[in-house]
């Protein structure tokens, strides 16, 4: 029986201790840490923040996990030793035959001044819940959505945003009164394909929502409402959306994990890290792929593969294939999908569908099909 610690719950913990318990529940004792109680989607942040949905109903209790060869361990991690697999939490050590560091992406948004301050970061769950509460006090003016960093979790979204506040506003009869911009240092929305890209600017343009691309919000100033932008200019604001600036946790950060560019490398083939049976999967890697849940669900499955044939033997499994599907909310009852593969061939490319009421059905079907297999939920 292999001891096997998963470190964090998300997109990639959570399918790997999944895939394991189905796989090789006999041989293997899993444990996940995470010190949240609670799973939460990422594009349920926007439901929250929207008032599509309520916080209990977009919270998915870790408690509800209930698999063979699983147990879950709600605890802050101090300190991660890869060379001894050794990790230390506030309440036990740990020092496990197999080590997954699953960590995610953290936000930062105190490396924007002024950003702490405005406190309408909507990345985080309890950002996006502040956010609901002050979008209603919102009567109209600039508003933008800014992405803070040169890289962050689903690039589609600072458009999803863009696009729901203008329903939003629109219902509220606030949109005549009001400009709508993204800010962005990405050249396009979906940078692999343009096919994607001028589908999304089709519809910002449809709904005069400004694109500021190639230019990052570099400060924010509370009390004149002005942001100074990478470029020099300086812009005022009503309401400014942001999107931090990410980073590996701390403590991870602290270990000896971490590579130059402040991630943790992997061979993206297989996700092993430098160190001996210590393995990463998810945004918390330096894997050349983009940071979306579906991509680490995808990390895991492979990762799975690859503890499978290690405690199994048989046919070597295949290599990461950094495939993706993801859902674009484009106004109104439809949503489109932008399917991606970025490690098959030479070159990434992608394929675009059209947004469709069928294709938001779809959207729903994939987060209840993940609620019921990780959770055990209907």
């Amino acid at each position: 029986m292999k001891k096997v610690v998963i470190l964090g719950a998300g997109f990639a913990g959570l399918q790997l201790a999944t895939r394991l318990s189905e796989d090789v529940p006999g041989e293997v004792d899993v444990t996940i840490i995470d010190k949240s109680d609670a799973f939460v989607f990422g594009f349920s942040k926007l439901d929250l923040m929207y008032s599509r949905a309520d916080l209990d109903a977009v919270r998915l209790p870790y408690s509800r996990i209930d698999k063979p060869s699983v147990r879950f361990v709600r605890e802050t991690i101090l300190s991660i030793d890869p060379e001894n697999r050794r990790v230390v939490t506030e309440g036990a050590t740990y020092e496990p035959d197999i080590l997954v560091v699953a960590l995610g992406a953290d936000l930062d948004p105190a490396a924007t001044p002024g950003v702490v301050e405005e406190g309408t970061e909507y990345y985080s769950v309890e950002g996006a819940n502040r956010v609901r509460a002050v979008l209603p006090t919102f009567e109209g003016g600039d508003a933008i959505v800014g992405v803070l960093g040169n890289f962050f979790k689903c690039p589609a979204a600072p458009f999803e945003t863009a696009i729901m506040l203008h329903d939003y506003l629109e219902k509220r009869g606030l949109r005549d009164s009001s400009t709508i911009k993204v800010i962005s240092p990405m050249p396009k929305p979906i940078p692999i394909s343009d096919e994607a890209s001028n589908g999304i600017l089709r519809v910002c343009e449809e709904r005069d929502i400004g694109w500021w691309p190639k230019t990052k919000t570099t400060a924010l100033n509370p009390a004149t409402k002005t942001a100074t932008l990478s470029d020099g200019q300086t812009i005022p604001y009503s309401l400014f959306l942001a999107i931090p600036v990410h980073r590996a946790p701390q403590v991870v950060e602290e270990s000896a994990l971490v590579e130059e560019d402040g991630w943790i490398g992997v061979d993206h083939r297989t996700f092993a890290t430098k160190f001996e049976n210590v393995y990463a999967i998810g945004d918390v890697t330096s894997a050349p792929v983009p940071r979306v849940g579906v991509i680490a669900e995808n990390e895991a499955d492979t990762l799975a593969d690859v503890l499978a044939h290690q405690l199994r033997g048989g046919a070597a499994p295949e290599p990461f294939k950094g495939k993706v599907t993801c859902y674009i909310e484009f106004g109104g009852p439809k949503v489109a999908r932008f399917d991606g593969d970025f490690l098959s061939g030479p070159t990434p490319v992608g394929t675009f569908i059209e947004a469709s009421e069928e294709m938001a059905a779809s959207k729903v079907e994939f987060g209840a099909s993940r609620r019921r297999r990780w959770f055990g939920m209907s």
